[in-house]
């Protein structure tokens, strides 16, 4: 029985993380951590689990194998090298970390203590993703050309904690919302190198450092990834973001409306038509499912890291002039 400690729950995405544990066979549940123990006992007493005000007691009281990371994101990149330094392996809500600097230590611990570092990117597993890259390895759309993305969300700014609204403790809209797209995209082009430039626009009346939406851009030797989010969803709006993905190739397109549950596909020889999907995948049933048997996520900390890397960097060029950054990762 493998131990868990959840070091951090203030983002309610450590739901896709008790969801797992609460039928699993492998993992127990052995303490919480949060600066608010209303949170932590939340998490914490469905198990059974103890609760700690800091990640530091929790590590020494419990010794876990495993360490879940959901806390505010700004605090994730000390906790994620702490825990790794402990020797245990890594599960991270995204974004990862908050600066260029943490993720480099992650990167660094992550490789002296051979412990992996996987980030919880659901949209990798929902069934429209699935069939979608099924479709481009088969190479219907022929030669990947293009991708674009929008990210729609709900910014609900009653119901969220004042952290939310703290630049420092946030780290910006490019780092938090764009995550998923620059993952997707890295997955379906197989880039590996190129140059990233990012933007933001309008802000909260009380806090101009809160950006309400931001792009960017991505240009590789052989692709144009173009990357939008926003927190600009009308409150009325049936679904928290409508977003779509556009994947086009040198023969064929394909949409992608994850909250439509929709995929549609032409190619120079099929009008276009609806892709019957198959089932996903719960957003932590298949990283735990690996580390219980040993293995390493199918979210791989290579892939975590290249998908973090190029978050901070957009957000680092829209912090500054829009300046490209150029980038490169390994395969």
């Amino acid at each position: 029985m493998r131990r868990v400690a959840i070091a951090g729950a203030a983002h309610p995405h450590v739901e896709y993380v008790t969801r797992e544990l609460s039928s699993s066979r492998d993992f127990e549940l052995v303490g919480v951590s949060d600066p608010s123990t209303e949170l932590a006992r939340a998490c914490a007493d469905p198990f059974g689990a103890r609760v700690f005000a800091d990640h530091r007691e929790l590590f020494a009281a419990t010794e876990p194998d495993v360490v879940v990371a959901a806390g505010i994101y700004g605090t994730r990149g000390g906790i994620i090298v702490d825990a790794l330094n402990l020797g245990c392996h890594v599960v991270a809500d995204k974004p990862l970390c908050t600066t260029a600097a943490e993720l480099e230590a992650i990167s660094a611990a992550s490789t002296a203590n051979q412990r992996s570092v996987t980030m919880l990117l659901e949209k990798r597993y929902y069934p429209e993703t699935v069939a979608a890259l099924e479709i481009v390895r088969s190479g219907r759309l022929g030669a990947l050309v293009e991708l674009s993305s929008t990210g729609p969300h709900k910014l609900n700014p009653r119901s969220r904690p004042a952290w939310f609204f703290d630049r420092r403790a946030y780290g910006g809209i490019l780092n938090d919302l764009l995550t998923h797209d620059l993952d997707l995209a890295l997955l379906l082009t197989q880039a590996t190198s190129g140059t990233i430039s990012g933007t933001t626009a309008g802000s909260l009346p009380e806090r101009s450092d809160f950006a309400l939406c931001g792009a960017a851009t991505v240009r590789t030797p052989d692709h144009l990834i173009l990357l939008e989010a926003n927190w600009l969803t009308p409150a009325a709006s049936a679904v928290h973001g409508d977003y779509h993905l556009r994947l086009i190739g040198t023969e064929g397109v394909a949409d992608l409306w994850w909250a439509r549950h929709q995929l549609t596909l032409t190619t120079n020889n099929q009008a276009t038509s609806t892709v019957e999907l198959g089932n996903g995948s719960r957003p932590a049933e298949l990283t735990f499912e690996h580390l219980a048997r040993g293995a390493e996520p199918p979210i791989s900390t290579s892939e975590s890291l290249a998908a973090a890397r190029l978050a901070l960097l957009a957000q680092e060029s829209a912090d500054g002039n829009g300046t490209a950054r150029s980038w490169s990762i390994g395969r």
